[in-house]
């Protein structure tokens, strides 16, 4: 998705920093089992035009076997090393960076298969700085510099977050400074103090859909994120995700944006979303289940069995048909588990849900233009976009988002 744009969404481009005005920062990179990105990553951070007593470098390691630590050690021992025995995840992983980091001004994290231009954490740090938001995401281009792999990002009304100018050519269209929903968690920077305030990253998403979460809440608690243009790193996308089985990032990538829009939509919002949210998501899961015969659980059928001799006729076919087990496909199961894990963990994500609500100081209409394209529909099976623009249109999300695309 490319993201809709939106003139009004666009601030002013701040001043640059001079070496005096230079916050602290502490660089918070997470690793698992990417050796073979490191050098890239770190060789540009220490190129950066930034003072080097101004800054610290942090590589939390989650438990990689491939040499990560070893190579880091040999290679850049500048780089301050955490080492966590087993993987914790993106949202652990990057607080635990955070926790042990020495009194930075501003935290900033960054993907491990990432590398930066000279100027990257000037541009990516000023805006905050100057006090016109409390986060920033860079321009991310994908590695070989000819596309946008993400400028600012945006979600559907269900939480599907949008990576704003995905796979579009980079060009002046992306130079804007502008208000954005999230900072992606691969190139971000937080006031420290905004961040504890806050509450961090949300450890129970694990991975995948935590920046949309902490963006989105930053924005609930009266805070803004800015999309910093000038702040230019190239991003190789999905490498370390295409090293775990699909159907473990898919209950993730399921169930996360459910979190997301319970934890952050106020009550009106949620009450209006919630049952579109959970209907789509029942319907996505049908479409991955590969196969499915579903004669076999119609009682209709049984028509076809009256006149003489009907009862041997059922025992037969209840014999020869009847199966303890439905074999569905893996994809189909992980959507269906990431929906137990929402609905049947319902007291803990409403407690968490209130955390969060009784502490809210901007209003849901304030927050949703910031959506981009809330009516996106992400599937394109006929009777699936059916369900989608029949629940837009019953309980009437295009006026909940003032008519969006």
């Amino acid at each position: 998705m490319t993201g809709a744009e939106r003139r009004d969404l666009e601030v002013p481009r701040v001043e640059p920093l001079a070496d005096a005005e230079l916050p602290r920062c502490s660089l918070v990179v997470l690793n698992w089992n990417g050796k073979h990105h490191l050098d890239g990553c770190f060789g540009s951070l220490d190129a950066l035009d930034y003072p080097k007593d101004r800054f610290e470098v942090i590589l939390v390691d989650n438990g990689s076997d491939d040499g990560s630590q070893e190579h880091l050690r040999a290679h850049h021992p500048w780089v301050r090393l955490i080492q966590n025995e087993r993987n914790l995840g993106f949202s652990a992983g990057c607080n635990t960076g955070v926790r042990n980091a020495d009194r930075p001004d501003q935290v900033v994290f960054l993907n491990n298969d990432l590398r930066v231009e000279p100027g990257f954490l000037r541009a990516l740090v000023a805006p905050v700085q100057r006090g016109t938001c409390a986060a920033t995401t860079g321009r991310m281009l994908h590695w070989d510099g000819q596309s946008i792999d993400s400028a600012g990002g945006g979600a559907n009304f269900h939480g599907m977050g949008i990576q704003r100018g995905y796979k579009s050519p980079d060009g002046p269209e992306w130079d804007a400074p502008r208000k954005t929903l999230f900072a992606c968690g691969g190139a971000m920077a937080m006031s420290a103090g905004a961040f504890d305030e806050v509450g961090g990253f949300d450890e129970d998403f694990f991975a995948y859909y935590e920046d949309v979460d902490l963006g989105w809440r930053t924005w609930v608690l009266g805070h803004e994120v800015h999309y910093a243009p000038d702040a230019v790193c190239y991003h190789h996308h999905s490498s370390t995700s295409a090293r775990v089985p699909a159907e473990r990032l898919r209950r993730l990538q399921v169930r996360n944006p459910l979190l997301a829009c319970f934890k952050n939509y106020d009550d009106a919002s949620l009450q209006r979303v919630l049952p579109a949210m959970l209907a789509l998501a029942v319907r996505r899961a049908f479409l991955h289940m590969g196969p499915l015969d579903r004669t076999e659980y119609h009682i209709e059928e049984l028509r076809t069995l009256s006149g003489p001799g009907w009862w041997e006729r059922l025992l037969a076919r209840f014999r020869k048909q009847r199966r303890p087990v439905q074999e569905i496909d893996r994809i189909g199961a992980a959507d269906l588990v990431a929906l137990d894990d929402f609905v049947g963990g319902w007291g803990h994500w409403s407690a968490k849900r209130r955390a969060v609500q009784d502490r809210r100081r901007r209003p849901d209409e304030e927050i949703l233009p910031l959506f981009l394209e809330p009516l996106w529909c992400i599937e394109g099976d006929p009777a699936y976009r059916a369900l989608h623009e029949g629940l837009v249109d019953f309980l009437d999300l295009g006026a909940l988002f003032g008519s969006q695309p």
